[in-house]
């Protein structure tokens, strides 16, 4: 006898799509008006459900925050760690950091609205989320770290740069491609390739 397939989601179903897309639209609002200036019956509106619903799945504003900040830093650490971890066993540090550029950009931007409110709103949120959401950006940069250290020990990275300065310039370079990328003119390896290229080889003919 045949299964009957299931027509209809579990309430569980439905809350976690709710939930969701709370979040999304959080994360739109924030990216747009800033955190300050978005209220929580705005969030609502956008995703569809009373004011007053909203408490169902968060506890206030500050969590769908936290979450929304979380999930724009996840979603690009999870995208570096993956293509990283794919490589072979004798990867060069150069195919590691190109790898780590290309997680980089396809976390940043294919999830367009989480990341680039992490980047915008940083500054603006309240201390006690800054500081709670301080670990999570720490981490990402000692990974990074990590791989340019390796670069500058197997004499793949200049030695008379710092780690550090390099890190904190080409994830600053990186992180803002989600203000300018335009996907119709171009496929999304051609441009990581063009951003790699860059990186590595720079942008000016030498003598």
């Amino acid at each position: 006898m045949a299964t009957k397939s299931r027509e209809t989601p579990t309430p569980v179903e439905v809350d976690s799509a709710t939930r969701e897309r709370i979040l999304l639209e959080a994360a739109r609002l924030f990216r747009h008006h800033g955190y300050a200036a978005t209220t929580l019956r705005e969030v609502a509106d956008a995703s569809g459900i009373k004011a007053g619903s909203i408490y169902y799945h968060f506890e206030s504003k500050d969590q769908i925050l936290g979450e929304v900040l979380d999930k724009g830093i996840q979603v690009v650490t999870d995208a570096v760690r993956q293509r990283v971890d794919a490589l072979p066993a004798g990867a060069t540090a150069r195919q590691r950091v190109a790898a780590a550029i290309e997680g980089h950009l396809w976390g940043l931007l294919h999830h367009g609205d989480f990341t680039s409110a992490n980047i915008r709103i940083y500054g603006q949120i309240p201390p006690a989320a800054k500081n709670r959401h301080r670990k999570i950006r720490r981490d990402y940069a000692d990974y990074w770290d990590g791989l340019l250290e390796d670069a500058l020990k197997r004499g793949e990275l200049r030695s008379d740069t710092s780690t550090a300065m390099v890190r904190l310039f080409l994830i600053g370079a990186l992180n803002w491609t989600v203000e300018w990328y335009n996907p119709q003119k171009g496929a999304f390896q051609d441009f990581v390739k063009q951003i790699t290229a860059i990186v590595f080889d720079g942008t000016f003919v030498h003598d």
